[in-house]
């Protein structure tokens, strides 16, 4: 018996330069990992924790009409995101979002660096 491919929701981009990418995205990854895996290397800095919640260099902004199908946000991440002069209402850490089915269509904006 063949298995199953892992489901490929798709996530539309907006780089800190304003280019626009739709990619396909790994579920069961983080957004993090998917958007790096999709070319979007910006999200990664030298500085970054390796997607333990400690850095902030994932920062991205969540279009307002997706945000409510993310999952809550844990106090650390919100703790690490007080701190940022740039947070938005839709501000999250690409690390702590797992890809799933459901956030087929999700639209990101990469955050200025920090």
């Amino acid at each position: 018996m063949l298995e199953a491919e892992p489901a490929m929701p798709r996530i539309n981009v907006t780089t800190r330069s304003g280019e626009t990418l739709t990619i396909d995205a790994t579920a069961g990854s983080s957004l993090k990992d998917a958007l790096m895996d999709g070319g979007v290397q910006e999200i990664n800095a030298v500085t970054s924790c390796g997607g333990c919640c400690s850095c902030g260099t994932c920062h991205v902004f969540i279009d307002a009409a997706d945000f409510p199908r993310l999952p809550g946000m844990q106090s650390q991440e919100d703790d690490l995101l007080y701190v940022r002069d740039d947070r938005q209402p839709t501000s999250r850490l690409a690390c702590q979002i797992n890809v799933t089915d459901q956030l087929e269509g999700l639209k990101v904006t990469v955050a200025p660096e920090w």
